[in-house]
């Protein structure tokens, strides 16, 4: 039976549709992990379903307008990723920002569902995730995140590893973190609806936040964990891809199964004494000195 079993998996590989979805999965295994490890860094969990009710939103007007949904859904993102930058001058008001935020998205596309006469169900469909149907804009989209979000990662690493540890001390030491800021929620929102496709808005965690919770346990310093949180990905992807295929389950929710799995066990291993790569200010009353970036 496992020979058959295998056998079938062999053979599903062989299709273009199989072969497309398990490429984007290799390329968003790259790039959005290290969003994730942004995302946890930042303290804005609550990013992922703020952006998913804004790609709602650009998937409405998508629909009613004709153009590509996915196509507004990511500009949508990105629109209000670069939106709430300057109410995000704390990390209190981050998480506030992407709670107004959420509100009126999801307030402003059940009004242009509601008025236009557009499918709801169509455009609720869309956040569901059909990683069978990924087309090439889909692998477009996750091979630029895959690109662009390392290299940004590197180039800018001492920077990043100041603000995720501590935002008034990046000020303080020079790191322009408004512009920085900016180019994060953009990032992170771009992520975030390009992994719709794959997984579904409500399962975009095993691509982004996951892994890097799990990293977050392994790695000393940001650049280590980013690393980490790289490996996770490649291997929960590439695992739950696999473990889906062969028993014929929606490929999102396997996904996320998986990562929790590493998750978990990552956390059942003895904490080291080690100082933690991100601290709040309120920890010391002295600021104390940042991980390495390398």
């Amino acid at each position: 039976m496992t020979v058959l079993a295998t056998a079938d998996v062999g053979l599903m590989l062989e299709l273009v549709p199989v072969q497309r979805a398990g490429f984007a999965l290799l390329l968003a295994s790259v790039g959005l992990p290290i969003v994730g490890v942004v995302i946890v860094g930042l303290d804005i969990m609550p990013v992922r379903f703020a952006m998913m009710h804004v790609a709602l939103l650009g998937i409405a007007v998508g629909l009613l307008t004709g153009l590509d949904p996915m196509l507004c859904a990511l500009v949508a993102c990105a629109l209000a990723g670069a939106g709430v930058a300057p109410l995000a001058r704390t990390p209190a008001g981050l998480s506030g920002a992407m709670g107004l935020l959420m509100s009126m998205a999801i307030a402003a596309a059940l009004l242009v569902l509601s008025v236009s006469g557009v499918n709801a169900s169509g455009a609720f469909a869309l956040l569901w995730g059909s990683i069978l149907s990924v087309g090439s804009a889909d692998i477009v989209v996750v091979g630029v995140l895959a690109v662009v979000v390392p290299a940004l990662f590197w180039w800018r690493r001492r920077d990043l590893a100041l603000l995720l540890y501590d935002r008034e001390l990046a000020q303080c030491s020079g790191v322009r973190v408004g512009p920085l800021t900016v180019v994060l929620l953009v990032l992170v929102a771009v992520a975030v609806a390009g992994a719709i496709k794959l997984t579904g808005a409500l399962l975009v965690d095993a691509l982004t936040l996951l892994p890097a919770l799990a990293a977050r346990r392994l790695g000393k310093r940001l650049t280590t964990i980013a690393l980490w949180a790289v490996v996770i990905g490649l291997a929960v992807n590439v695992t739950g891809f696999l473990i889906a295929l062969w028993l014929d389950w929606p490929p999102g929710p396997v996904l996320v199964l998986t990562a929790g799995a590493v998750v978990l066990a990552v956390h059942l291993i003895p904490e080291r004494s080690i100082t933690s790569w991100r601290a709040p200010a309120s920890a010391s009353p002295t600021p104390a000195r940042p991980p390495s970036s390398h």
